[in-house]
């Protein structure tokens, strides 16, 4: 059923307001944009316009593409378009606005903000050495090359990373996840994402040599996963028990957590791999499957949380807001402009390196995704920042037209199935051609 039609208003309201209507109908102290059910032409955009981003989706959920998906597009704090389409799994029940997803590297900004709490409390500084706070990797080396003997051959480090580089993954970091070079295949053959414990995680990280200098390259990395660790040694706290003070308690994310509880598993969507043997999708099963049936050893700030549109709804409009929801600030305004501020050296910006250079009118701030020429990056506005997740989740935030987005699937390697593989860039598309008085 259409999110505009009446009759779904009170059951969006109640999942937005984080379980309870009242939330959404009281006045609030702060002038600041709540989120509220809305028809699509109240906030410049056309409902036959939105109607093809549903049939688009809908037709993925037909075709086979996808057992379900769930979307959700906000301006000016008003909920336009809400819709579920197909199945929890392609045996299961109904896909349902309080589906839970795994939501991997959308973790990411969480944890960012979770760093630009302690950033205001003068906990750390953008051009800190990250050996200040992981004494393990002062003395960090440089990959050369492959020796005779299968050894690296590396040269030591400049100096160490900064925390500006390690917030924008140019510190020299990797991660494994792409296995085609000799440093992620070091970070798959020696179990980096599988460590057991924060010791362990960190030894094996300061064990194996940075991929280039710190500012030379950007390489997506586990450098949030080692920032969620740096929380964790700044406040005495859990990575979780952090963020639930901090982030999900005040902005009422009631789904959102490094683990889920018996009662809500129900709630969880089947999570699929595109098997490129197989040619379709297959149960997933292996190391990304994380176990959330108990709260872990050593939360991934990088990848662990599991979340709902409605949540991340919440958080994002926190973000779009100026870091404040319903009265609750969470970071200042000026916080906020920075996380989305493009943090990468001349050096990077300069370079034909995908993804990330002034050619493709794309940065990355603090752990953003960042739009810096919108006629190069379009559609997305201006200043539009970013991420996603790799299981499919993904989400924009455009504060030049007031707008977000969020989509959320429960499928690892979507690459390899080319009608979903661009599916962010696809649903972008028709959301701003949807988008027909943008001065509404």
């Amino acid at each position: 059923m259409a999110f505009r039609k009446f009759i779904a208003a009170t059951l969006v309201a109640t999942l937005l307001g984080g379980g309870s209507t009242a939330t959404l109908a009281a006045p609030v102290a702060s002038s600041a944009p709540a989120i509220v059910p809305a028809t699509p032409e109240s906030a410049g955009f056309s409902a036959e316009g939105l109607k093809k981003l549903d049939a688009h989706m809908q037709s993925l959920v037909d075709t086979g593409h996808l057992p379900g998906v769930t979307t959700m597009l906000v301006r000016h704090g008003k909920v336009v378009n809400y819709e579920v389409h197909g199945k929890k799994g392609f045996d299961g029940p109904p896909m349902t606005k309080d589906t839970v997803f795994r939501i991997y590297s959308q973790s990411k900004p969480v944890t960012g903000v979770a760093m630009m709490i302690l950033f205001e409390e003068g906990k750390w500084k953008l051009d800190d050495p990250v050996s200040k706070y992981i004494p393990e990797f002062a003395s960090l080396r440089v990959f050369k090359g492959v020796n005779a003997d299968g050894s690296f051959d590396t040269v030591p480090a400049d100096r160490p990373p900064t925390m500006r580089e390690l917030m924008s993954h140019s510190g020299g970091f990797a991660y494994g996840l792409v296995p085609d070079n000799p440093i992620d295949k070091a970070y798959v053959s020696t179990g980096v994402l599988s460590a057991r414990t924060r010791e362990e995680f960190v030894q094996k990280v300061a064990a194996l040599p940075l991929v280039a200098q710190p500012g030379a390259r950007w390489k997506y990395s586990v450098s949030v996963d080692i920032q969620g660790l740096i929380i964790e040694k700044l406040t005495g706290m859990s990575l979780g028990d952090f963020m639930q003070q901090r982030i999900f308690g005040p902005l009422k994310m009631v789904d959102t957590a490094f683990w889920l509880p018996p009662e809500k598993m129900d709630r969880l969507a089947s999570l699929y791999l595109w098997g490129p043997k197989e040619q379709k999708l297959v149960p997933a099963t292996g190391f990304m499957v994380l176990d959330i049936t108990k709260p872990p050893v050593a939360a991934s700030g990088g990848g662990g949380l599991v979340s709902t549109n409605a949540d991340y709804a919440r958080f994002a409009q926190m973000l779009l807001n100026g870091g404040e929801l319903e009265g609750k600030r969470i970071i200042k305004p000026e916080t906020v402009k920075l996380m989305r501020t493009n943090m990468l050296s001349d050096t990077i910006m300069n370079s034909n390196d995908p993804p990330f250079n002034t050619a493709a009118g794309k940065g990355f701030g603090l752990d953003f995704a960042v739009v810096l020429d919108s006629a190069k990056a379009g559609p997305y506005g201006q200043g539009t920042y970013s991420w996603g997740g790799a299981a499919g989740t993904w989400f924009w935030i455009d504060p030049t037209n007031d707008l977000f987005f969020l989509g959320m699937i429960h499928i690892l390697n979507k690459g390899g199935d080319p009608a979903i593989k661009d599916i962010d860039d696809d649903s972008a598309k028709l959301v701003y051609d949807a988008l027909i008085d943008p001065k509404k």
